[in-house]
């Protein structure tokens, strides 16, 4: 039996033991100058100007898009049929309209041709997800997004590591988004990231992080001129947006701290099992022609080359017996336009006409990587597979 889980190992021993020496010594526990220091490494390591530590990464997400609603208005968000719900809930609920776009098969990304038919007047952001760790850019998206003055939202919460033409997936939209949880890449149990190099929406940020106190914001030039403006206001509590409490703990960033020194070599293991796992699998009966190029792998991505229910279900029961932990339908369970709150809200959306998702919601899955996954498994993972 192979019994492998979609994640092993992933908070070890030492991360155990940075918490409890923190807590042993420490007497702040709330966000504090531990999250500072987290957030001051990770831009260094992503490379980017601003990083902000949240408590999840759908907070991240969330607080994305509403600041892109206080600061340049609402719109149209164009969005993949393939992505986590907290993607597309975060438009909805910033008032935005989501547009949908059907993805490749070689990166489960929003297909360039597609996503460039949908932009109108109306878009004020493509929000793009990399998925398992896939790359979903190309230089024709960057650069009309530059020409149109649209703003590149980038979601890397399952792809931390992965590159475009050597530069780390989000660095290069203004907007990025991370989550650090359990399963991903790097943990902090729960956590996520906002990043940006827009000193504007940093500062939009630390107030939306904190139920949208003024006080929040490290732009003292900006503070005095709320002050001069509101002078009825108590300075310790003016509420600039309408923001809540999504911070983060030290705790966490203590964990992340720790994580971030071996989050390179991890991402390295993850590449090479991928790499592995793609090259031992059939191609006559799965799709193995990924782009590979830059990829972190956060899963090892299984999908039928011809549409076979029955076949499928084999793999079903394979996966079960050998006690292997599978998600169907991949990123976020398939074809997001399936779900009921997409289906409640956007009746007119037929599900059936994003070719691309309905595949992948009905004949594929993915199964766990992580950097201790032993290569023997992968060999016998794949020989299983190929018996099928």
């Amino acid at each position: 039996m192979l019994n492998i889980p979609l994640m092993s190992n992933n908070i070890v021993k030492e991360d155990i033991q940075c918490l409890i020496d923190f807590l042993s010594k420490s007497d702040r526990f709330t966000n504090g100058p531990v999250v500072r220091q987290f957030e001051q490494k990770w831009s260094e390591w992503l490379g980017v100007r601003h990083s902000l530590f949240v408590n999840s990464g759908s907070s991240a997400n969330f607080m994305t898009m509403a600041g892109i609603a206080e600061l340049y208005g609402r719109g149209e968000i164009i969005i993949p049929a393939i992505t986590w719900s907290s993607d597309i809930s975060s438009v909805i609920m910033a008032g935005h309209i989501p547009v949908f776009a059907d993805v490749n098969l070689h990166n489960f990304a929003m297909s360039e041709e597609e996503l460039l038919s949908k932009i109108t007047e109306q878009t004020k952001a493509v929000f793009i997800s990399h998925i398992l760790g896939l790359n979903a850019l190309t230089d024709k998206i960057i650069q009309t997004c530059k020409e149109r003055n649209i703003l590149l939202v980038e979601d890397v919460c399952e792809s931390h590591g992965t590159k475009f033409k050597n530069e780390k997936a989000g660095s290069i939209g203004q907007i990025s988004n991370f989550s650090f949880y359990y399963a991903h890449h790097m943990s902090t149990i729960e956590g996520g990231m906002i990043c940006t190099n827009d000193e504007d929406f940093y500062q939009q940020m630390r107030m939306y992080r904190s139920h949208g106190m003024l006080r929040e914001s490290s732009d003292e030039g900006y503070k005095q001129k709320i002050y001069r403006e509101y002078p009825d206001l108590n300075p310790e509590f003016i509420f600039m947006v309408p923001g809540f409490n999504m911070r983060s703990t030290e705790l966490n960033a203590v964990i992340g701290l720790n994580q971030l020194k071996r989050l390179d070599d991890n991402i390295r293991k993850r590449r090479e099992n991928f790499e592995l796992f793609c090259s031992l699998l059939d191609k006559k009966t799965y799709v193995t022609e990924f782009d590979l190029d830059g990829q972190s792998n956060y899963a090892f991505i299984v999908l039928l080359r011809e549409n076979n229910t029955k076949i499928f279900e084999r793999i079903i029961h394979m996966l079960t017996t050998e006690q292997v932990e599978f998600r169907r339908g991949t990123a976020g369970g398939g074809n997001q336009l399936r779900q009921p709150y997409i289906r409640k809200r956007f009746p007119e959306e037929r599900p059936q006409n994003y070719v691309n998702a309905e595949k992948i919601h009905f004949f594929g899955l993915y199964i766990g990587n992580y950097p201790d996954l032993e290569k023997e498994k992968i060999v016998k993972l794949c020989e299983l597979l190929n018996a099928i």
